[in-house]
């Protein structure tokens, strides 16, 4: 399984705003039938650059689901978020591969 993860560190006299956004943003990444799921985290450290940092976790199908969300729905979507908030949110990309999962069973 691999796990697409777009990190924003977001300027923070837009930060509301963009939580807004993104809350529906996903919807529509998970819409275009390559994720099965998504999470959004805040992520818990202080960057030296200032502003609000999330990571939005999307798990996709497989290796050739996400290559064809690459190919037909990424430039879109990323369009998108430049249209609204121009230079006032940085992103970067990784694809993580699953290698195992574990779970804890209560007793």
């Amino acid at each position: 399984m691999i796990i697409y993860n777009v990190t924003s560190n977001i300027d923070e006299r837009i930060h509301q705003k963009w939580l807004v956004w993104v809350k529906e943003h996903i919807p529509q990444v998970l819409a275009t039938g390559h994720f099965t799921e998504a999470k959004l985290t805040r992520v818990l450290v202080e960057e030296d650059l200032g502003g609000v940092t999330y990571s939005v976790q999307y798990r996709a199908k497989s290796r050739e689901a996400l290559d064809a969300y690459y190919k037909n729905d990424a430039d879109k979507l990323r369009q998108d978020v430049l249209k609204h908030f121009g230079e006032s949110v940085l992103s970067f990309r990784t694809e993580l591969e699953v290698v195992d999962e574990y779970t804890v069973t209560e007793k």
